[in-house]
């Protein structure tokens, strides 16, 4: 499958199981001594920092990152002593931790990332001939948001879509399997469009919001059973055949995929008409941190780096340039919604999960 340096460790800690990820020197890299700076990233960014041209590019400015991964909301449950940077994959969970540590300033915000839903062909195919997706290239079509959760109300399975009859693998109720929105980022920013959605295109933001679209997200989340804590599990799950024929992830890695040379027959990558981007932030507590936070921002070779990856630059809207047809390069037509506050966007993952409804 893609690129793996190493997945080297694995710590039990407060809030679910976080990866190590070294990303220190790798063979043949002849660099001087460097200082090490410890990470907690986003799983999705594993992959990235055990690169072994992330390391040399970091090593070649003095750093070595070794990283951890974990849930971006369960980041807030972590001991982070000791640590230089967090990294999660957007800007809520990142500003809750730059709270908790007392980290001032604005936030780097080296890149970024929308929510796709990738889809098997004859599921991509059976969505497009009932109306809920339209497809505009061989492996790349919109979601249409509105109708898919008109379907998910209805409870709508496979068997009433028109076209399903010829694929007998397609069964059971027609949803989108996503990570735990109270631990996984992705899983917090998919409610965040849904509700958004729902909300007749209005960020969520009061008591009666929450109260009128949280039965909504609650069948969102209940029909999928046990979720994954963190968003490469789940996709590593699809490209393998496994589980949901629809998945919520990261555009990027689908870009990681491809950049790694593989080409799934039946990999259809469909973009939802209202989406949100993930603004990768990073929260420096240290010096250190601050220095590899920065260099993710402005280093040339880092940035040419992320877009191998899938990231988009921030600032740089031309430096991502997909060669295929899965992806889109320009993010035109699509409808970046609005994230609920953390403390909503909290309150939404819980009533999505069943935690009942007296806070908000």
């Amino acid at each position: 499958m893609r690129r793996i340096a190493g997945i080297v460790l694995a710590v039990l800690l407060i809030g679910g199981v976080v990866a190590a990820v070294v990303a220190g020197r790798g063979e043949g890299d002849t660099s001087t001594a460097t200082k090490t700076v410890r990470a907690v990233i986003g799983s999705e960014k594993a992959e990235f920092f055990a690169d072994p041209d992330v390391v040399k590019a970091l090593a070649a400015k003095g750093y070595t990152v070794r990283a951890e991964t974990s849930g971006s909301w369960a980041m807030e449950g972590l001991d982070l002593a000791g640590y230089d940077l967090a990294l999660p994959s957007s800007r809520a969970p990142a500003l809750g931790l730059a709270a908790k540590y007392g980290v001032r300033g604005e936030l780097p915000r080296p890149f970024y990332s929308p929510l796709v839903v990738v889809a098997h062909e004859n599921a991509a195919e059976v969505l497009a001939a009932g109306g809920l997706a339209r497809l505009d290239a061989p492996r790349r079509g919109t979601l249409d948001m509105a109708r898919y959760l008109d379907a998910a109300r209805e409870d709508r399975t496979w068997q009433q879509l028109r076209g399903a009859a010829k694929y007998p693998e397609l069964t059971g109720t027609l949803y989108l399997s996503s990570t735990d929105p109270e631990t996984s980022n992705s899983g917090a920013l998919y409610l965040a469009a849904a509700s958004y959605v729902a909300n007749g295109g209005r960020v969520v933001a009061s008591r009666a919001e929450v109260d009128r679209t949280a039965p909504l997200l609650r069948k969102l989340v209940s029909v999928q059973g046990a979720q994954q804590s963190g968003s490469d599990a789940v996709f590593r799950d699809f490209v393998s055949g496994a589980g949901n024929p629809l998945v919520v992830v990261y555009e990027s890695q689908v870009a990681a995929l491809l950049a790694g040379g593989e080409r799934p027959d039946d990999l259809v990558v469909l973009y939802p008409d209202t989406t949100v981007t993930s603004d990768h932030t990073a929260v420096p507590l240290t010096a250190g941190g601050r220095a590899v936070a920065a260099l993710l921002s402005t280093d040339p070779r880092l940035r040419e780096l992320e877009v191998r990856y899938g990231f988009r630059p921030q600032g740089a809207p031309t430096a991502f340039a997909s060669a295929t047809a899965y992806l889109r390069t320009e993010l035109t037509g699509i409808h970046q919604a609005a994230v609920p506050t953390s403390p909503v966007l909290h309150e939404l993952a819980r009533r999505a999960r069943g935690q009942g409804g007296e806070r908000t």
